[in-house]
C-alpha cells in the first residue's frame, strides 16, 4: 500500500472572518493537522476588510476549533501558522502586499511554493481575484497553485458562463476547484461503492428492476441570518442546480472505465446530457416550489420565511423545491427520479431510497394495498449508513409477509472518525484530485436544464406561503408523485 501524500502548502483564505471559514475551513485544516494528514509545513493567510490583527485572527482561529472539537491538543502551535493581512480585493495595492507576505511566509515555513487560494466570500468577486492573482504574479512559483471556488457558480447559465471566462483568462481548468460539501460527504462517495463493488446491485441497477428513486434533503433551520444570500438564490439555485443533480449524476452514472478523475466526470458529464430539458409549458407538470409559512418545529413555534426579516415581506423566492426528473437513455428510461428539498421542514436529513420494482403476483399480500415493495435506503447525513428492506414471513400462524429492514450505520462501528467534507476536499485538492470537485461541462449543463424551470417561475406571481413549517412541505408534493401512482417513502 502506498504511503499517503502529507502535502506541504501556503492556503490563502479570502474572507477570512465570515461564517464558512470559521464553522468549516478551520476546524478542517486542524483535523488535517491533527490527524497527521497534512505536513507541518504549512501556512493560512487570512485576508478580509477588518483591521484585526495577527493576535485577534488566531483567537478566533481557536475559538471556532474548540466550538467545533471542546478542547483541543496544541492549538496554541496550530494557530501560529496563522497570519492575517486587512485586504481590500478592489485595492490593487493590496496584491503587492500580499505578495509580499506569501513570499516570506513560504521561506519561513518552507512550503514548496505550493499555493491553495480559496474564495469564501461573495461570487462577484470571483473574476476580479483571480486575475489580480495572475497579473500580480501570485501564480508565478516553483510548486502548484490551485483556486477553490465556493457556490453559487453564476446565477443562470449566461451568468455562470460570464464568470467562467473570467476565471479561465487566469487559471485553466486543471487549477480550478469548484466545491460542492455534498461531494465530500462519506455515504455520497459511498454511492459509486455501492453500485460498483456488489454485483447484486448492479445488475439490478436499471430500467427493468428499479420503480423510481428519491432523493431528500431537508433542514429544519429557516434561513437564519442568510436572508440576503437566500433571497438572490432560494432553494432551486442553493440546492437542487448544485448538490441535488450532482447526487442524480452519481446515482445514474454508467460504471466508469477506471476510478481516475477525467473518467468519472466523463460519466457523469453524460448522465447531465441525457437529462429531458422540459418546454416551459412542462414546468408545473414536473415541479412543485413552496415558502414556509409559521408552524412549529422541534416543539417551537416558528415565523415564517416572509417574517423573518423586514426585507422579506413581499418574497417570492421559493424554501421549497419538489421535481421529477427523467433521464432519457437506455438504461433509465421510464424511471423517474423524484426530488424534494427544503427549510423548515420536521428533521434535518438527507437520504436516497431506491424503490425496486414489486414481483407480478405476490401471493404473501392480502391485498394490493398492503404490498411493500423491497426499498434501499443510502442514509447521507446523519445516520450515515445504508438499508435494505426485504419481505419475511410474519410471525404467527398464517402465510404472510412483512417488511424487514438489514442496516449497517457508519456511525454505529467503533474508531470510526468519519472525516467533514471540507476536510476531505481540501485534503483531495491538495494532492491534485478533482474527481469530488465540478467540472465546467457539469455546471453549464446543470444550468441548462435549470434554466426553463427559473425562467417560468420569475414570470408568475406564487401564492405562497403555501406550507406550514414543520411540516414535509406543499400538498401538490404528494400529487406529483401520486400522478404517477408513487408516493414518497418515509422510512
Amino acid at each position: 500500500m502506498s504511503e499517503q501524500i502529507k502535502p506541504k502548502v501556503l492556503i490563502t483564505i479570502f474572507g477570512a472572518t465570515g461564517d464558512l471559514a470559521k464553522r468549516k475551513l478551520y476546524p478542517s485544516i486542524y483535523r488535517l493537522l491533527r490527524n497527521n494528514t497534512i505536513s507541518k509545513d504549512f501556512a493560512v493567510i487570512g485576508l478580509a476588510r477588518r483591521g484585526w490583527s495577527n493576535e485577534v485572527f488566531r483567537d478566533n482561529v481557536k475559538e471556532s476549533v474548540e466550538q467545533a472539537f471542546g478542547e483541543c491538543e496544541e492549538l496554541d502551535d496550530f494557530a501560529s501558522h496563522f497570519h492575517y493581512q486587512s485586504f481590500d480585493v478592489t485595492d490593487k495595492t493590496a496584491y503587492d502586499r500580499m505578495k509580499e507576505l506569501v513570499e516570506q511566509l513560504e521561506s519561513q515555513y518552507d512550503t514548496e511554493g505550493n499555493r491553495l487560494f480559496y474564495l469564501a466570500m461573495a461570487p462577484e468577486f470571483f473574476g476580479q481575484i483571480a486575475n489580480s492573482l495572475q497579473e500580480y504574479g501570485l501564480k508565478e512559483t516553483p510548486g502548484w497553485t490551485r483556486l477553490i471556488i465556493e457556490k453559487p457558480f453564476g446565477h443562470d447559465l449566461d451568468s455562470a458562463k460570464e464568470l467562467n471566462n473570467q476565471i479561465r483568462a487566469a487559471f485553466d481548468e486543471e487549477q480550478i476547484y469548484r466545491i460542492d460539501h455534498y461531494l465530500g460527504k462519506q455515504m455520497v462517495q459511498n454511492i459509486e461503492v455501492i453500485r460498483f463493488a456488489n454485483g447484486i446491485f448492479e445488475h439490478l441497477w436499471n430500467n427493468r428492476f428499479i420503480s423510481n428513486i428519491q432523493i431528500t434533503s431537508s433542514e429544519t433551520l429557516g434561513v437564519e441570518d442568510r436572508s440576503r444570500y437566500y433571497d438572490d438564490s432560494g432553494a432551486i439555485r442553493d440546492m437542487v442546480q448544485n448538490h441535488m443533480l450532482q447526487m442524480v449524476a452519481l446515482l445514474a452514472m454508467e460504471p466508469p472505465i477506471s476510478l481516475t478523475t477525467d473518467e468519472v466526470r466523463s460519466e457523469k458529464i453524460k448522465v447531465m446530457r441525457a437529462l429531458r430539458e422540459l418546454d416551459l409549458d412542462q414546468v408545473h407538470e414536473y415541479y412543485v416550489r413552496g415558502q414556509y409559512g409559521h408552524g412549529v418545529v422541534n416543539d417551537k413555534e416558528v415565523a415564517g420565511y416572509r417574517k423573518e426579516s423586514e426585507d422579506l415581506i413581499f418574497s417570492n423566492t421559493e424554501t421549497f423545491v419538489a421535481g421529477k426528473i427523467l433521464i432519457d437513455n437506455y438504461r433509465w428510461a421510464g424511471v423517474p427520479f423524484y426530488i424534494r428539498t427544503g427549510k423548515r421542514m420536521p428533521e434535518k436529513r438527507t437520504k436516497i431510497v431506491i424503490e425496486f420494482k414489486d414481483i407480478p403476483m405476490n401471493l404473501y399480500f392480502k391485498s394490493e394495498r398492503e404490498h411493500h415493495p423491497n426499498l434501499l435506503v443510502i442514509n447521507i447525513q446523519p445516520d450515515e449508513g445504508i438499508a435494505l428492506y426485504l419481505n419475511a414471513k410474519k410471525s404467527g400462524s398464517e402465510a404472510l409477509a412483512e417488511p424487514i429492514e438489514l442496516s449497517y450505520k457508519q456511525g454505529a462501528m467503533p474508531a470510526i472518525n468519519t472525516p467533514e467534507a471540507y476536510e476531505k476536499l481540501l485534503y483531495d485538492c491538495m494532492i491534485g484530485d478533482a474527481t469530488n470537485f465540478t467540472h465546467w461541462d457539469e455546471v453549464a449543463l446543470s444550468w441548462q436544464y435549470i434554466d426553463p424551470i427559473l425562467k417560468v417561475w420569475e414570470d408568475e406571481q406564487p401564492n405562497f406561503p403555501n406550507y406550514e413549517s414543520g411540516s414535509m412541505g406543499p400538498k401538490k408534493s404528494d400529487e406529483l408523485l401520486n400522478q404517477d401512482g408513487n408516493h414518497w417513502w418515509e422510512v
